[in-house]
């Protein structure tokens, strides 16, 4: 790749220091884009337009878009310029402002902002067995602020009720994945319904969807992998951490609940959630509001019982993809993208010198890796490897040098105009523990602080250097 044609655009700003970027760290003026997406999304055949369910949404949170409006605002901008909007589409789309949906963004709290894309379909003359969806987001003065892709979507005709072997893992509900579920009476789109929480409350909500994270119960093996009918299930909310009870998830055939079925549950399924211990009570939606619903035993059936449309509900997988930047320490607008993404770390080397690789995706020589406020000797491999030198624990705080505890410290990267990105992994440095030396003097305190150091240094980069990626 070209990088020539950048070059311009990033000359190193001197406010990008090791005080600038302790008080980033400190209040953290983050910018979050977070896109909920489905696993698969259902092919459209001829006229048809068969809507992604549950919709792709946006959300913008952290108080930096804030702080980037008031900025915008004190450059001479009016309020009408500084708003945000955007547009989503396919990752084959042309020109996304005519082949895309456009998210107009609703404040929901001071800190988050939302948008769905509600109309996005694939056609049947698109061939591909797996596409992305991509986010642009501009500022309505024009100016744009970069565009954010989602993880892979698996094309599929129709879902499949045949009993999934492992050949077909992609459709399997894996436990610990994340899904969504919604509840669609008489197959009319108009009403379908969606499990979501708001304000700590289980509601069925017709704007909003909610990724809740689905993992068996204390009482199914712990060699499963997959979730199948008839194991205990719990769904916790990804994003609040509230969660139901535990709950028996049951297939569904025709309004009934199927009881004797074991089969791995496979995406797009209708299912039902009987309350774990209870008598045959299921959850279920009225309105807005969730409520368990008794079920009836069938007479001719007694392996079935008979559930009301409330109570079926159609499972999928979903992916929840979050990009955290800060322009706090830029000097003027520019464009975020293309966003460096890290997905690993591997530490070579031991010694005076130990050297931390990254492996990802977008990087660039722009890049300088920040071990919390140090910034990294940085070398550019490729798009998918950035190699640094892990600074010497000595640049720590003076006081640092008596400390015997572990020091955690997150891993950012700044382009060279001051651009952060945030990642979601730490770096610890742990220190063996010894007692501090008592010398007499200050001179010879001095000679044996330094010593120490020198000691311990060597240490973290043979043996006691730790990696830790944050929930």
């Amino acid at each position: 790749r070209n990088y020539n044609s950048q070059d311009q655009n990033f000359s190193p700003l001197p406010k990008v220091t090791r005080d600038s970027v302790r008080q980033y760290l400190q209040f953290s003026p983050d910018q979050s884009v977070i896109i909920l997406h489905a696993k698969v999304a259902q092919k459209s055949y001829g006229n048809e337009k068969r809507f992604f369910c549950p919709p792709p949404c946006v959300y913008l949170s952290g108080h930096g878009w804030k702080l980037r409006q008031e900025q915008l605002k004190a450059s001479g901008l009016g309020e009408s310029s500084c708003r945000l909007f955007g547009y989503m589409g396919l990752d084959s789309s042309t020109d996304p402002r005519t082949d895309s949906f456009k998210l107009s963004f609703e404040e929901q709290t001071d800190r988050r902002m939302f948008a769905c894309a509600k109309t996005l379909y694939i056609s049947d003359t698109d061939k591909r067995k797996h596409f992305r969806l991509l986010l642009h987001l501009f500022h309505s003065g024009g100016q744009e602020i970069g565009t954010f892709n989602s993880r892979l979507i698996k094309v599929i005709s129709k879902p499949s009720q045949k009993r999934q072997s492992m050949k077909n893992a992609d459709l399997c509900i894996s436990s610990g994945s994340k899904v969504s579920l919604f509840n669609r009476l008489r197959s009319q789109t108009v009403s379908t319904r969606y499990l979501a929480v708001e304000d700590g409350a289980f509601v069925a909500s017709a704007r909003q969807w909610t990724a809740f994270t689905v993992t068996l119960g204390l009482r199914s093996s712990a060699f499963s992998l997959y979730i199948c009918y008839g194991c205990v299930v719990q769904l916790v909310c990804t994003d609040s951490g509230v969660a139901l009870p535990p709950m028996v998830i049951r297939k569904v055939n025709k309004q009934h609940a199927c009881l004797d079925v074991d089969e791995p549950v496979s995406q797009l399924h209708k299912c039902a959630f009987q309350f774990r211990d209870s008598n045959h009570m299921y959850l279920c939606l009225s309105n807005e509001k969730i409520i368990q619903f008794q079920a009836s035993p069938c007479p001719k059936e007694s392996n079935k019982v008979l559930l009301n449309d409330g109570s079926c509900w159609t499972i999928i997988g979903t992916e929840v993809v979050e990009y955290t930047f800060s322009e706090n320490l830029t000097s003027h607008p520019t464009t975020i993208s293309p966003v460096p993404v890290i997905t690993g770390l591997e530490l070579n080397g031991g010694g005076h010198v130990a050297m931390l690789e990254l492996h990802g995706e977008n990087f660039s020589p722009h890049l300088k890796v920040w071990f919390g406020n140090m910034q990294a000797e940085t070398m550019f491999r490729s798009s998918r490897s950035l190699l640094c030198v892990v600074p010497d624990v000595s640049i720590m705080s003076g006081e640092w040098r008596w400390m015997r505890q572990p020091i955690t410290v997150p891993l950012c990267l700044i382009r060279l105009d001051g651009l952060i990105y945030r990642s979601s992994y730490s770096f610890t440095y742990t220190p063996e523990h010894s007692t501090p030396p008592q010398g007499n003097g200050s001179a010879e305190r001095t000679a044996d602080s330094d010593s120490l150091i020198d000691t311990i240094h060597q240490e973290f980069t043979r043996t006691n250097f730790h990696l830790f990626m944050q929930s």
